[in-house]
């Protein structure tokens, strides 16, 4: 006797109750690339380049950067500052965030008397945790 209507025959078709993964992972792959793209724009920053020496990386811990980039322009973490206003407003951007470690970011071409400048403010400042900022050296193998 037909079922459904007498539309369609029986069939014997064996039922598998297996979990279809190729549609998972064409989605996880999408959302890895999504977030590959995505991610460097994220981090936000003051875009300098700044030297090449033998140091440590930094800490994740709370910090303040202080960039300086090579037209001599001076940033608090993302917002731009003159000089006048960095002097005024440094001590409390630290107070107000909890007396944290301060590393100043400077670019290769910025002139070193304005990163001194900037040092000197933040010493004026009595912010005695002041770290200098560079890229990792590259070791080549022998």
């Amino acid at each position: 006797m037909p079922r459904y209507g007498g539309l369609y025959e029986e069939r014997s078709l064996p039922l598998t109750a297996d979990i279809n993964l190729i549609n998972l992972v064409d989605v996880a792959f999408t959302l890895l690339v999504i977030f590959m793209i995505t991610a460097p724009i994220l981090q936000g920053g003051v875009e300098v380049q700044v030297p090449r020496a033998e140091v440590a990386p930094l800490p994740a811990a709370e910090v303040i950067v202080v960039s300086i980039d090579r037209e001599g322009a001076i940033y608090i973490d993302d917002a731009r500052v003159t000089y006048e206003e960095f002097r005024a407003a440094i001590k409390d951007v630290w107070t107000q965030k909890g007396t944290p470690p301060v590393y100043v970011q400077g670019d290769e071409g910025a002139s070193y008397g304005i990163v001194l400048r900037v040092i000197a403010a933040l010493k004026a400042a009595e912010i005695e945790a002041v770290g200098l900022v560079a890229e990792p050296e590259v070791r080549r193998r022998r």
